[in-house]
């Protein structure tokens, strides 16, 4: 895959703000909508949660999730979407909270507890690039 390819993955994830999170303690599965704001350069999903929530319980059992972002609309050749997989973390780094923080400034209001979300792969589906047309990034280290 190009660098052109994940800039792609970037810029459809750049548009968004919502992301569908699968989680499962490795017995039952929830999912969940979530805001985040995306690094591209850290390949990285920053959203807040607290730990009372089913989604949270479950990634400190397992930390593997899966999740989309989709446009949502009927025309065909406007279908846009990417799906991934990753870690579920709790956030260190003090660049993706700021970026948070930037995408979404009245959430500090809330004080909100943040995580990351390092992911590891990624299919974007992309009609408007051709009927069907997938692209697909694997972390190297998998």
């Amino acid at each position: 895959m190009s660098q052109s390819d994940l800039k792609k993955i970037a810029l459809f994830l750049a548009k968004h703000h919502v992301l569908s999170l699968a989680t499962s303690d490795t017995l039952e599965l929830s999912a969940c909508n979530l805001f985040y704001a995306f690094d591209e350069t850290k390949l990285s999903f920053v959203v807040a949660s607290s730990d009372d929530t089913t989604h949270i319980k479950n990634i400190f059992k397992n930390q593997k999730v899966a999740g989309t972002v989709v446009l949502e609309t009927k025309i065909i050749g406007k279908i846009e979407g990417v799906q991934f997989k990753g870690e579920f973390l709790e956030l260190h780094d003090e660049d993706l909270k700021r970026l948070y923080f930037k995408t979404f400034p009245y959430a500090l209001a809330m004080n909100p507890k943040l995580w990351q979300i390092k992911v590891d792969y990624f299919k974007l589906t992309d009609n408007t690039l051709g009927f069907g047309k997938k692209i697909i990034w694997q972390a190297s280290f998998l």
